[in-house]
C-alpha cells in the first residue's frame, strides 16, 4: 500500500477517504454501506472507467478500418498478407499487454493506472498520423516502411491492455449478484469503442479530404484518422483523475496470482473465452477486409462528400449484445447462455458460408448472418464474465456463488483470473485474422475464385473452432454443475 493510503483501520461497516482518492473499508456486500452512498460510487468508477476503456477499444482498432482505405493511398501499396498483419498485430500485442495491466490495478490503484494507461493512448494514435503522413513520392520513393508501419501498429497494443486493468479493477466495485450486469456494461462501453472507431474514421478521413491540385477528385485525409482522439484522450485523463477512487483492498497480491494459475479451471475459462472475446475481437478486426474483399461496392458508401463503412455494424451490435448476455447469465447461469451462443455461431458462420457459395452472393444475406455471429459473441462475452467469478466463488467454498461472494481472498483471486482470462481471449485478436490470411494462401491457386474460396474455408475453420468450444462448456461447466444440482 502507497503512503498516501495510509490511515486509520476502518470498521467492518465504515467507508474511510484517504488522501490521494483512495478509500478504505469498502465492502458492496454491506447493504448499508451500498444503500448509503456505495452504489453511486461504484457507479461513477464505473462510468469514468468505460470511458476511458472506450478509447482504448477505439485505439486498438483504428488499424483495422485504417488499413483497408490505406492500401493506395498516395502511394502505399500492401498486399493481403502485409495488411492482415498491420490489422493483427495489435491484437498480438495488445493481449499480451493485458497480462501485467491486470497487476497493475492491485500495485498503484485503480484510478491511479486509469490515468496513465489513458495517457499512453497519446502514443499509437500520434504516430499513426505521423506515419501516414509521411507517404512515397509520385516516383515511389520515400514513405514510411512496412517494417516502421509495422511497429506503429504494434503501439495500438496499449489500447487492447486497458481492458484487463479496468474489467480487474471494476469486479472490486459491486456485489456478487450485480457482478455479470456491472462487469457487462464495463465491457460493453469499451467494446464499442470498435465500432465507434470503424463509423467514424470513413466519415472523418472523407469529410476533411482535399482536392488534388487541378481540380481532381478529392483525397481522403487519412492523418486525421488518428489526430482526431487526442482531445478526448486527454479529457479521458482528467476524468480519471478528480473522478474515480482507489481501494484500498483491490489487492491482486502475488498469492492470489499463483492460486489463479494453479487453479484448472483458469486454463479451461480462458480457452472458452478465445471462443466469445476471441470471436468478437478477431472478427472485428477482419470485417472491414473481408466486406472490402467479397462486396468491394459495399467497401465505403458515399453520401455527399462523405463516406461511410458498415463494417460498424458487427462490433456495434456485439457491443450492445454484451450487457445483456450479463443479465441473462445473472438469472439462468452463465453456462447455459454460453452454449447457446456457440450453437448460434456456428449456425450464423454456416449461414455466411451458404450466402458466399450463392451464384449471386446477396450483400444484405451476409451482412444479416455476420450481425447475428456478432451479437452471439456479445451475449457470450457478457455471459462468460458471470461464469469466471461463479466458478471461483464456487471453488472458494460459496455454495451459492451466482450470488454470492465467497469472501476478499476469493474477490482478489477472481480480479488475477479476470485479467489473466481477457489476455488470452484477446490472442483472437490475433488469430482470426491470420486465420483467413492462411486459409485465402492456402486458395491462392483458385484463381477469380480465390477470394470466396479463401474466407469460405476460413469460416469452415471457424465452425469447427465453436463446435469444440461447446462440447468444452457443456462437459466442463453444464453436466457437472448440472448434477449438482447448481448452476454457474
Amino acid at each position: 500500500m502507497t503512503a498516501s493510503a495510509a490511515g486509520p483501520a476502518p470498521s467492518q461497516d465504515q467507508l474511510i477517504h484517504l488522501k490521494g482518492r483512495w478509500l478504505a473499508g469498502w465492502n458492496p456486500e454491506d447493504s448499508a454501506q451500498w444503500a448509503g452512498g456505495g452504489r453511486q460510487i461504484a457507479r461513477r468508477n464505473l462510468g469514468f472507467s468505460i470511458y476511458a476503456e472506450f478509447l482504448g477499444f477505439v485505439v486498438w482498432q483504428l488499424w483495422s478500418i485504417v488499413v483497408v482505405s490505406l492500401n493506395g493511398w498516395k502511394g502505399f501499396a500492401f498486399d493481403d498478407s502485409q495488411q492482415f498483419w498491420l490489422i493483427s498485430l495489435p491484437s498480438l500485442v495488445g493481449a499480451t499487454l493485458r497480462f501485467p495491466y491486470t497487476f497493475m490495478v492491485s500495485k498503484v490503484g485503480g484510478r491511479n493506472w486509469t490515468v496513465v494507461s489513458a495517457a499512453l493512448l497519446l502514443i499509437p494514435t500520434i504516430a499513426m498520423s505521423l506515419a501516414i503522413a509521411n507517404h512515397p513520392e509520385p516516383d515511389g520513393s520515400g514513405g514510411t516502411p512496412y517494417g516502421v508501419m509495422l511497429l506503429v501498429a504494434a503501439l495500438a497494443g496499449f489500447g487492447g491492455g486497458n481492458f484487463a486493468s479496468s474489467m480487474a479493477n471494476i469486479t472490486f466495485f459491486f456485489p456478487q449478484r450485480t457482478k455479470g450486469w456491472a462487469l457487462g456494461l464495463n465491457a460493453a462501453g469499451g467494446n464499442i469503442g470498435a465500432a465507434v472507431s470503424q463509423f467514424t474514421v470513413p466519415i472523418l478521413v472523407t469529410l476533411t479530404a482535399a482536392a488534388v491540385t487541378g481540380g481532381g477528385p478529392r483525397v481522403p485525409n487519412l492523418p486525421m484518422a488518428g489526430w482526431f482522439w487526442v482531445p478526448f484522450i486527454v479529457l479521458a485523463m482528467v476524468l480519471a483523475y478528480y473522478g474515480m477512487h482507489n481501494l484500498t483492498s483491490a489487492k491482486a497480491d502475488t498469492a492470489g496470482y499463483r492460486a489463479a494459475l494453479r487453479d484448472p479451471h483458469l486454463w479451461s475459462l480462458s480457452f472458452l473465452y478465445i471462443g466469445t472475446f476471441g470471436s468478437f475481437i478477431g472478427l472485428a478486426g477482419a470485417f472491414p477486409k473481408l466486406i472490402a474483399d467479397q462486396f468491394p461496392a459495399y467497401k465505403m458508401i458515399n453520401l455527399g462528400i462523405v463516406g461511410i463503412g458498415l463494417a460498424f455494424l458487427g462490433p456495434l451490435v456485439g457491443s450492445l449484445a454484451r450487457p445483456i448476455g450479463g443479465r441473462l447469465a445473472d438469472k439462468v447461469g452463465g453456462a447455459i447462455i454460453t452454449v447457446a451462443c456457440f450453437c448460434v455461431m456456428m449456425c450464423a458462420a454456416f449461414g455466411a458460408i451458404r450466402v458466399l457459395a450463392s451464384s449471386q452472393p446477396a450483400f444484405g444475406l451476409f451482412l444479416a448472418c455476420f450481425l447475428v455471429l456478432f451479437i452471439a459473441t456479445g451475449v457470450g462475452n457478457g455471459s462468460m464474465y458471470k461464469m469466471i467469478p461463479t466458478v471461483f466463488a464456487y471453488r472458494g467454498g460459496q455454495a451459492d456463488a451466482a450470488t454470492a461472494s465467497a469472501g476478499i481472498a476469493t474477490e482478489r483471486k477472481t480480479a488475477a483470473a479476470l485479467g489473466i482470462v481477457s489476455a488470452f481471449g484477446a490472442y483472437g485478436g490475433f488469430l482470426v485474422p491470420q486465420l483467413f490470411n492462411l486459409a485465402l494462401k492456402m486458395r491462392s491457386d483458385r484463381g477469380g475464385n480465390r477470394i470466396v474460396a479463401g474466407y469460405t474455408l476460413g469460416l469452415w475453420w471457424l465452425i469447427g473452432a465453436y463446435f469444440v468450444f461447446l462440447l468444452c462448456t457443456i462437459g466442463l461447466y453444464v453436466v457437472p454443475f448440472l448434477v449438482r444440482d447448481s448452476r454457474v
